[in-house]
């Protein structure tokens, strides 16, 4: 029965192969097909793709895109989520440590993700925000995707329920949310060492209520 079944895998991924290989055969064949205006036209395309990625890229720069930023008020977070499709915000409190943990690694990903905005808002000095967001928790990021919460990351418990996640983790979790462009693989998070049991604490869309949050290090 074991033989059997590995033979007919065996044949499965035979002809896998084969099918892959005929449609790159069949790639290059139309490659060798193409004319001197074909292949210009080619690079043509390329070329306004590259420029059109380039001209988006300056007009998320503008928009303070690629750098991590504190925002200073309530109205400054409504006019940032207004301005952008994608956006996570870091509702945060100076005297929680784990915040600046967060800080770190939501700063390496504002460069790396341009194509979504990064921010953060003091919590104590957004009361009203706090209540319709139901922020109970700090750190809390909301994720928003035009001009709505998409989802929430409380805490630490989607990251491994460990201080010492990393950057990669983060990005990850984001993914999951589609508010980056994920490249890896969202089935699974990037490291063995997340713990089982997480749970995630997704929102579906739902307009941006609270107060009397909880710090989520131990230390407060």
């Amino acid at each position: 029965m074991a033989n059997q079944s590995m033979e007919i895998i065996a044949k499965v991924l035979e002809q896998s192969a084969k099918l892959v290989e005929e449609q790159v055969d069949a790639q290059l064949a139309k490659l060798n097909e193409m004319d001197e205006d074909d292949l210009e036209r080619l690079k043509e395309r390329r070329l306004e793709a590259l420029k059109k990625a380039q001209k988006q890229k300056q007009e998320w720069l503008s928009k303070g895109h690629g750098e991590y930023r504190d925002i200073s008020s309530e109205k400054d977070f409504f006019s940032e989520v207004k301005d952008s499709k994608n956006v996570v915000c870091h509702f945060y409190r100076n005297s929680t440590f784990r915040c600046k943990i967060l800080d770190k690694h939501l700063a390496i990903l504002a460069k790396k993700h341009v194509e979504t905005k990064f921010i953060k808002l003091n919590a104590e000095k957004a009361p009203f925000l706090t209540e319709r967001l139901r922020i109970k928790v700090i750190p809390t990021l909301a994720l928003l995707i035009d001009g709505k919460t998409k989802d929430y990351v409380v805490g630490f418990t989607d990251l491994g329920n460990t201080d010492e996640f990393t950057t990669e983790m983060l990005e990850w979790r984001l993914g999951c949310a589609d508010i980056i462009n994920y490249s890896g693989n969202l089935r699974e998070p990037p490291t063995a060492t997340q713990r089982s049991g997480t749970k995630f604490t997704k929102v579906e869309k739902k307009t941006i209520r609270g107060r009397g949050y909880d710090s989520d290090s131990e230390d407060d």
